[in-house]
């Protein structure tokens, strides 16, 4: 049986508690429990106005997601996030569709991201490119990267 699926946005003064409560749920349930990285996730950016938070779930169960990530504004540039997919959804292109609407909504301007090393190439498919030297966080090679506004003028390093 596939379920229907529906793609949420709300920046983070507008999550009501039991959304902000399942988006990090997810968010522990992958980063801290599956990844065994046991971090403050808590930054004070979830419920930042200027933080905006993407997130799929089944059809009428918003406060469920299922995937979900967020893109939080520095300046003239975007950092997304946070990105993550419940372990029993993945291979559905969740996190793909997620990424997309983010780089849609937000357009050309120039965005950052760490990618966990074993996925540089597939970010590079949408555009980010390695910017930086390898590093480790939480005991997991990332690779800082970022997508600029013009891919022509995306200087790395």
């Amino acid at each position: 049986m596939v379920t229907e699926l529906e793609l949420h946005r709300a920046s983070g003064e507008r999550l009501d508690a039991a959304t902000i409560y399942g988006l990090l749920r997810l968010r522990i349930d992958v980063f801290v429990v599956e990844q065994d990285c046991p971090w403050q996730d808590l930054d004070g950016r979830d419920l930042d106005p200027t933080t905006t938070h993407f997130w799929v779930a089944a059809a009428g169960r918003p406060a469920e997601p299922l995937g979900c990530l967020r893109v939080v504004r520095l300046a003239e540039t975007l950092r997304i996030g946070r990105v993550c997919v419940a372990r029993s959804e993945r291979g559905r292109g969740l996190a793909a569709a997620l990424l997309r609407a983010a780089l849609d909504e937000f357009g050309d301007r120039p965005c950052v991201l760490d990618a966990q090393s074993h996925l540089a190439g597939y970010y590079a498919g949408f555009g980010f490119q390695v910017c930086g030297e390898e590093f480790i966080e939480d005991g997991i090679p990332h690779l800082p990267m970022r997508r600029c506004a013009t891919v022509n003028r995306c200087a790395t390093g």
